[in-house]
């Protein structure tokens, strides 16, 4: 087993190269071992290694006696939505996410979705997964199957509210575990026309990759928005957990401005109640959130970090640049189709298309990420903190620096010797100029 599988969030890597099913079979038990999990639900998606390694994590889940719930082949919101619903202890997704079909991996969560990282409990069950000294359990577990889809199904279409309106959408699930989501979609088959995009689940992640944060993948989408004249594109990530939209010109709406218009779509629900916003996200997210009545807070960037601060200030909701939204209603995790429903919604209750929308919210010019190989990380980052000093520093994740018409922020790559920069400024020609400046000292 390659040590290095084991990430700050989950558990990554090439299937036969890095790990294979002896590993998944000690990881299943060190998971147990270490959490104590009486029940644990279990899910895949579609990979062909998926089932190999099912059956060998979770025949170590019960040799360490554990009762296995099996979820069946289904996306990782679902799995949170089962942590979040069913009596149990714990829930595994076994899922890569957008990483190609080669790779396989493993998301695990607490009851009520909470997730299991690196700092909380991750590295644990890595050491004992290597170290192969399991516990001698009492009595050996055994497997039950569980269907959680029809719920999951009902209770999100629940949110649509579209009355007599009618829409079309192009939705671009890429092959992968979006797929499993479409269902909702058809519950609402009276207001909407479906134009699919590598909807076959039969051949898994053999379209392109399934990643909206590449926009090289949302091209085909964007063209057939336009063509079909639709009112919205949608686009899935490998597990579904986080998803991307196309304006109904064929423009990629970009996610910080997204988690704005969700913002005030949900604070209509429930005024007052505090959002979360990706530190990395244009200023007006925040103006935007107060204007709608919210309480705006920054987060750093990472899902175990934002779910931990959601459930420390009573956030109900939290989004992220990567397209990852975070929602009470699925245990303040990800919701899969529910950002499209509540688009759809705003655009009901507004009588405006969605670029009209996000015109409302776009108030600055942003570079998006850009990265940077550097030798020294810290060397960078503290020449940078001297040469802005007039400006106002925080450190929450990396360093970000407020100026009255610009910022930006440089955070450190975990893994890799990078440095991650996001500006933002008032006009083109400032941002310009802003870039270059920054770029000079970052890579000097």
């Amino acid at each position: 087993m390659n040590a290095k599988i084991f990430k700050a969030y989950d558990i990554r890597g090439i299937y036969g190269t890095d790990f294979d099913e002896q590993d998944a079979y000690a990881i299943g038990r060190a998971t147990v071992d270490f959490l104590g999990c009486q029940r644990l639900a279990v899910g895949r998606d579609a990979r062909i290694s998926s089932p190999v390694l099912f059956e060998s994590f979770t025949r170590g889940a019960m040799e360490a006696g554990a009762h296995i719930l099996d979820l069946g082949v289904i996306t990782t919101p679902m799995v949170y939505f089962a942590a979040g619903r069913l009596d149990i202890d714990a829930a595994v997704s076994i899922t890569a996410s957008h990483n190609p079909p080669e790779y396989n991996g493993m998301k695990i969560c607490l009851r009520g979705a909470l997730p299991v990282g690196e700092a909380s409990g991750l590295s644990a069950i890595r050491d004992i997964a290597i170290a192969g000294k399991f516990k001698t359990p009492e009595t050996v577990g055994s497997l039950t199957p569980e269907d959680i889809k029809p719920a999951y199904y009902g209770f999100f279409s629940s949110f649509a509210e579209l009355k007599d309106h009618h829409f079309s959408l192009v939705i671009d699930t890429a092959n992968a575990m979006g797929v499993l989501e479409l269902p909702i979609y058809e519950q609402l088959s009276e207001n909407l026309t479906l134009v699919r995009l590598y909807d076959d689940l039969s051949h898994p992640f053999s379209a392109h990759e399934a990643n909206p944060l590449n926009t090289q993948t949302l091209d085909e989408l964007r063209e057939k928005v336009v063509r079909c004249q639709a009112h919205l594109g949608i686009a899935y990530d490998g597990d579904a957990d986080r998803i991307g939209f196309v304006d109904e010109t064929g423009l990629i709406i970009p996610m910080d401005l997204v988690t704005a218009l969700l913002a005030k779509e949900v604070l209509k629900k429930k005024p007052g109640s505090t959002i979360l916003y990706d530190l990395r996200s244009s200023r007006s997210v925040k103006e935007f959130i107060e204007e709608n009545g919210g309480r705006a807070l920054e987060c750093r960037v990472g899902h175990a970090f934002i779910k931990k601060q959601m459930r420390e200030t009573g956030a109900i909701f939290a989004g992220e640049l990567s397209g990852h939204y975070y929602f009470e209603e699925n245990s303040l995790a990800e919701a899969g189709t529910l950002p499209a429903l509540l688009l759809l919604n705003l655009m009901v209750e507004t009588g405006q298309p969605i670029s009209q929308l996000v015109s409302e919210t776009k108030r600055y010019f942003h570079s998006g990420e850009i990265n940077s190989e550097v030798r020294d990380k810290d060397e960078i980052l503290t020449k940078l903190r001297l040469h802005y000093a007039d400006g106002k520093q925080h450190e929450l994740d990396g360093l970000k620096v407020d100026y009255t018409d610009w910022w930006f922020n440089v955070r450190p790559s975990n893994t890799e010797p990078l440095l991650r920069l996001n500006l933002e400024a008032s006009t083109p020609e400032q941002l310009a100029i802003k870039q270059a400046e920054l770029l000079s000292l970052i890579r000097s």
